[in-house]
């Protein structure tokens, strides 16, 4: 209609000008515009189009044989979730179903919150990660990110921080802005850009020709001023939290845990104290002492892989609430998935790290999970949570340490991690009872997301 009516007046316009000297030039003008015109209309009709095939679905009822409230572990028998858009309305053993409201009966299953993984690599997959960066083009590795973010959200993964790129930079932003827009399937994610790194520590290239300048898969930052700046660098490009590099090289020598230090107290304060400034957190590498106390007394967010920790480093943990991710997937994959003597080595790390982690849970400490996933495959990352049980913890206080603290360590406590009201839809469904068996966590069968099912 809007089409039509445009188009006669322009005519009128084109008949008025007739006899002119210039009509013919005007007329073809005229004419360029209708066809303009129309092509606007048609623009906005996408438009309208666009934007109702992105409003949330209309009420969801969830069914399912049990709900886990998974604050208190009481396990509702059954379980029903309404979702009005992207939010729960109401969780209980049977809620109101609205008219027109699409039921979804999910069996002998329960209804869990949506996983969390803490820590994560998108930009990463099986194979000489370290090489990744030097043989592997930016683009390419964004692709393959893609990629693992949607395999990460299909396994149940609705939420995950991601802990550096190794070399591709504030890539990760655009991964997790397009995901915000729905233009591609995945996870909420936090994301830190590069990690940061000392010169010749951890993730420098050290293994390579020196004169061929290969670059490091982290930001370089040698002084508190360093690191100052880069961290507002990656905030300038998008980042959400700043991961650094406390401890490294790492390694058994006789068996004997050495985790030489590359930050001092001071600089890791300062960072910490910056971080405060715009908004972010700071997440540390640490795998031992006396990087593990450094980094619990300038107050860090969380210490990642926490292999070896003191008792004081312990005490100040539990009193600030610092959680411990014991990354555990990681090391058992490299156990059986190295050569021989790198195999070795992770294994005997990997008993280490057991025996550690049950004077940690004696200790009281607070835990998050993340499985360091992405030198192994995306997707398969619920396998932490099946290790923390395996070596120590309740079923009950993995997923507590899952979802809640998860959430919390995503700067969305009180949005998801929870079946609540107010929160979030992200919902996933697993076979039986997970505090029976958390093996289920692996095998999801039903995913929703933000209100909209994505695995059915």
């Amino acid at each position: 209609m809007l089409r039509g009516l445009i188009g006669r007046a322009i005519a009128k316009v084109v008949q008025s000008f007739e006899g002119l000297v210039h009509a013919n030039r005007i007329c073809f003008l005229l004419r360029r515009m209708t066809i303009a015109v129309s092509g606007f209309c048609c623009l906005l009709c996408l438009i309208a189009e666009v934007g109702r095939a992105q409003q949330a679905p209309g009420p969801i009822v969830l069914h399912a044989a049990r709900l886990l409230q998974v604050e208190s572990g009481n396990v509702l028998s059954p379980g029903e979730i309404l979702v009005d858009g992207e939010r729960i309305k109401a969780v209980g053993t049977s809620v109101d179903h609205p008219k027109g409201a699409e039921v979804i009966d999910l069996g002998d299953t329960t209804l869990l919150p949506g996983l969390i993984d803490v820590h994560t690599h998108v930009f990463l997959h099986p194979g000489a990660e370290d090489l990744q960066t030097v043989v592997e083009s930016v683009p390419w590795r964004t692709i393959l990110a893609v990629e693992a973010a949607k395999a990460d959200l299909m396994a149940g993964y609705t939420a995950e921080r991601d802990m550096g790129t190794e070399g591709a930079g504030s890539a990760d932003s655009a991964v997790r802005n397009a995901i915000n827009a729905g233009m591609i399937p995945g996870p909420r994610l936090r994301v830190s850009g590069n990690a940061i790194d000392i010169l010749g520590g951890h993730e420098d290239a050290n293994r390579y020709n020196p004169a061929q300048h290969v670059l490091s898969n982290a930001d370089y930052a040698n002084t508190s001023e360093q690191l100052v700046e880069v961290m507002r660098q990656q905030h300038k490009e998008g980042s959400d939290f700043a991961k650094i590099y406390e401890t490294g090289k790492d390694r058994l020598v006789n068996g004997k845990l050495q985790t030489p230090y590359q930050f001092t107290e001071e600089q890791l304060a300062a960072a910490v104290a910056e971080g405060k400034r715009l908004g972010a957190t700071v997440a540390v590498h640490v795998m031992g002492e006396p990087g593990a106390l450094y980094a619990a007394r300038a107050g860090v967010e969380s210490i990642e892989h926490a292999t070896q920790l003191s008792d004081e480093t312990m005490r100040l943990m539990k009193e600030k609430h610092i959680p411990a991710v014991p990354t555990f997937a990681i090391f058992e994959y490299f156990a059986s998935h190295r050569d021989q003597e790198q195999a070795e080595t992770q294994a005997a790390m990997l008993e280490l790290k057991i025996a550690e982690f049950k004077k940690q849970i004696a200790a009281g400490i607070p835990f998050a999970v993340g499985s360091d996933v992405g030198p192994f495959p995306h997707g398969t990352q619920a396998r932490e949570m099946v290790l923390m049980v395996q070596y120590g913890l309740k079923p009950l206080a993995v997923l507590q340490a899952d979802m809640i603290e998860g959430a919390r360590l995503m700067g969305m406590e009180g949005q998801i991690g929870q079946l609540k009201s107010g929160y979030y839809a992200d919902v996933v469904a697993v076979p039986g009872n997970p505090l029976d068996d958390i093996s289920s966590v692996t095998r999801v069968g039903f995913v929703m997301k933000n209100g909209v099912v994505v695995r059915k």
